[in-house]
């Protein structure tokens, strides 16, 4: 997969069929247009291309807020690479790109500069300055421009429609089987791992401390079974995020013990998996209690089909 930060960069023998928009999570209703792009790309002989932004637009217009995203920059290439685009732009949302109206975008950046041959757009999507591009608009374009336009269809679980906003509520309600339905693969964490207080090697369980990224969503506090991937191997574990109420911790921490594993892994780069919810944070009136909920833990552990 090639991959644009400037659209002058790109040149291609191929005209495009391309998509557009946050692509958060890449889940199922976005895998359904990746699917839908590769089909008509090898009718076409064109090639797949994905046109996404890159800081999140949310962070220009509401800097302030405190959002959190399904996907890394780095995980988002990840899927987009192995799901089998062709080309993936990151776009910087600066102050010129945010004030092309839909129109200009799409004759000066999807016409002009991309050459797309073929337009797909998700369900309730919308482009330009004050939402001005919609599928309307694109019809009406496409004739004029030599190009077509498809709108794909909500993708259902549950007769919910699926969308980033539902993952990330079901993620921080602890709903993970909800929210690997909707991604079509677990959601993850990554980090490197950090020296903690080595409080839980003291009563068994000695845990590796994972510093995540700032803008990565973790889910609801609590415990979880998780997938663990360390030096390449994997390994099943129980995730704590939290703050350690017990011993009177006070900075949020994300926190994995991994089952059948004694190895040196501070400073290395480690992946969790979410596979299911346990409980929520509890404040245990003894050590000796927090060790008896750690052992069914454990066990629950165990027993989970991997």
């Amino acid at each position: 997969m090639k991959i644009f930060k400037n659209f002058n960069e790109y040149s291609s023998q191929k005209p495009l069929a391309l998509s557009l928009g946050m692509f958060d999570g890449v889940h199922l209703g976005h895998k359904s247009i990746i699917n839908e792009l590769i089909k008509v790309g090898s009718e076409n002989n064109l090639e797949t291309a994905i046109l996404t932004f890159w800081p999140h637009p949310r962070f220009v217009f509401n800097p302030n807020e405190d959002l959190k995203l399904l996907n890394t920059l780095e995980e988002k290439k990840f899927l987009m690479d192995k799901y089998g685009i062709d080309n993936l732009f990151l776009k910087e949302f600066d102050e010129d790109f945010r004030n092309l109206t839909g129109e200009e975008f799409v004759r000066q950046i999807l016409v002009d500069k991309l050459h797309i041959k073929y337009l797909i757009i998700g369900y309730d999507h919308s482009f330009g300055k004050n939402k001005s591009g919609n599928f309307d608009l694109l019809q009406k374009l496409s004739k004029e421009l030599g190009f077509e336009v498809e709108q794909m269809e909500a993708i259902n679980i549950h007769e919910n429609n699926i969308s980033s906003t539902k993952v990330r509520n079901a993620l921080l309600s602890g709903n993970i089987k909800e929210a690997t339905e909707m991604l079509g693969y677990p959601y993850s964490v990554s980090g490197t791992v950090t020296h903690g207080k080595k409080i839980g090697r003291t009563i068994g369980y000695p845990t590796a401390n994972i510093k995540t990224d700032s803008i990565k969503l973790l889910p609801k506090k609590g415990a979880y079974i998780v997938e663990v991937e360390v030096n390449s191997r994997q390994y099943k574990g129980m995730l704590s995020i939290g703050t350690n109420p017990t011993v009177n911790g006070d900075q949020l921490t994300v926190e994995v013990y991994i089952l059948d594993f004694n190895e040196d892994i501070y400073d290395k780069p480690i992946t969790v998996k979410f596979r299911d919810y346990l409980h929520d944070e509890i404040k245990f009136e003894s050590l000796e209690k927090l060790i008896e909920r750690l052992d069914e833990d454990k066990r629950l552990t165990e027993m989970f089909p991997f």
